[in-house]
């Protein structure tokens, strides 16, 4: 599976990218037909504590799965929008068999 980590408009940690990396790795365990991963990771310009974004895209045959978490950390947004991305990988799966 292709992984890709965008952080927009600042540099993340290679701590951060291997969280991440691990947590949608496991999506693959669910279903080994993912063949690429996207993630986003956005600051919002907002002065609330919760301005960390998650955006991750995974393209499956024929479908794309995509999850959007806003959260006070980018470990825990980005944790949020694996969790629902793991339903719809199950829906997607059940849907094909």
């Amino acid at each position: 599976m292709d992984f890709k980590v965008n952080a927009v408009h600042f540099t993340a940690d290679q701590k951060l990218i291997d969280f991440i990396r691990e947590k949608v790795s496991k999506l693959e365990l669910m279903n080994d037909s993912i063949i690429s991963s996207e993630v986003f990771l956005r600051l919002d310009k907002n002065d609330e504590k919760e301005n960390k974004i998650a955006e991750v895209k995974i393209l499956v045959p024929g479908h794309e799965l995509f999850a959007k978490k806003q959260c006070k950390s980018f470990e825990e947004a980005a944790d949020l929008a694996v969790t629902a991305l793991k339903k719809q990988v199950e829906k997607h799966k059940s849907k094909r068999a």
